[in-house]
């Protein structure tokens, strides 16, 4: 792993364990309801400030935390066109899958590829540290397969190229 990569998974890795010390907070508007404060936006004294984390232009992650929620959103790199559409392709592929990821939300926030939330239900479920560790090791993935992607349909492309162009010696 590259010393740049190590050093943003590291950054990433301290703010979400940071703001992953969420609890149960009923809400102040509607009584006995329990929303995410990070996506109802009711009350603005319980939200925190929002954190982008950025490797480069094209890469960055965006933590938004509340006092019962923290929704984690990544932009993948993207560097040429043939990237932006693997990723649009892959990215619509895992929301379709929400329900799979529990924590995966549907529709990723404006701006970024895939957005995550997790609630003080969640928090209260699962391990904190597993949950950190789930995120971070899923940015490592998501990279990875995309870049193997990439070379997948290189190669195709010069397959077909190679096969196309017997054709005329």
């Amino acid at each position: 792993m590259s010393q740049s990569l190590n050093s943003y998974l590291k950054a990433i890795r301290v703010t979400l364990e940071c703001a992953l010390s969420i609890r149960n907070f009923a809400s102040q508007v509607v009584e006995r309801h329990n929303k995410p404060e990070v996506e109802a936006r009711m009350s603005k004294e319980l939200l925190l400030a929002p954190v982008v984390i950025a490797r480069n232009d094209q890469e960055k992650c965006l933590i938004e935390g509340s006092v019962n929620s923290v929704r984690v959103s990544i932009l993948i790199k993207q560097s040429d066109e043939l990237e932006k559409v693997l990723v649009d392709r892959f990215s619509r592929f895992l929301c379709q899958r929400a329900e799979d990821f529990i924590i995966l939300r549907r529709s990723p926030t404006p701006g970024y590829s895939l957005s995550f939330l997790i609630t003080n239900f969640h928090a209260e479920d699962m391990k904190k540290q597993e949950l950190v560790n789930f995120i971070i090791q899923f940015m490592e993935d998501v990279n990875a397969e995309v870049s193997q992607l990439k070379l997948a349909v290189n190669s195709r492309a010069r397959v077909v190229a190679h096969t196309f162009l017997k054709q005329f010696c």
